[in-house]
């Protein structure tokens, strides 16, 4: 929160932050893991396709040695699809890092970005409706969106949070302020 806690007003004070949902980093994970999935699976269709055309030198070698046969092509498609769910997984992380969401009884801050910095502010009063966007496994596991409409602003969507119909609330109560 270190942008927020720089730019709030003498007189202003923090009502709510709002954080991303565990489940956001559980789906970073996973990136990783399906890239390892498919990177495996296509090392294997590959050998079982070679064995299949009867390639000789594939039917009598272990598994090591099946893939030090494989033609170079197949094996750098399967690294380049794990490298890209590692990049998947490092873009999530630094977002998650990143990423401040605030709100103060004077205005929501929603704040992203490592180098290149993208700062929204809705002034509370500006604010004409708050949307609650949760899908099934939201409401299972309390996470969704918030869509912010604001006079002149347009639509502000923030990511997953965690607990957004007290994100909500907590607008409420800033308005009432």
């Amino acid at each position: 929160m270190l942008y927020v806690q720089q730019s709030l007003a003498p007189d202003e004070e923090l009502v709510h932050i709002g954080q991303f949902h565990w489940m956001y980093t559980v789906g970073a994970f996973f990136s990783i893991i399906w890239s390892l999935f498919f990177g495996i699976a296509i090392i294997i269709i590959a050998i079982k396709g070679y064995t299949f055309w009867g390639v000789q030198e594939m039917k009598n070698a272990t598994v090591l040695e099946s893939i030090q046969i494989l033609h170079p092509g197949i094996k750098l498609l399967a690294f380049f699809v794990f490298i890209f769910g590692l990049l998947k997984f490092a873009h999530m992380m630094v977002v998650k890092a990143t990423t401040e969401i605030a709100i103060t009884n004077n205005r929501l801050i929603f704040k992203r970005g490592l180098v290149a910095r993208q700062v929204g502010e809705i002034n509370i009063d500006r604010i004409e409706g708050v949307n609650v966007l949760q899908t099934i496994m939201g409401r299972i596991f309390n996470y969704g969106r918030i869509m912010v409409r604001g006079m002149g602003v347009g639509e502000v969507i923030l990511p997953p949070i965690e607990d957004p119909i007290a994100f909500r609330r907590a607008i409420e109560k800033a308005k009432a302020l």
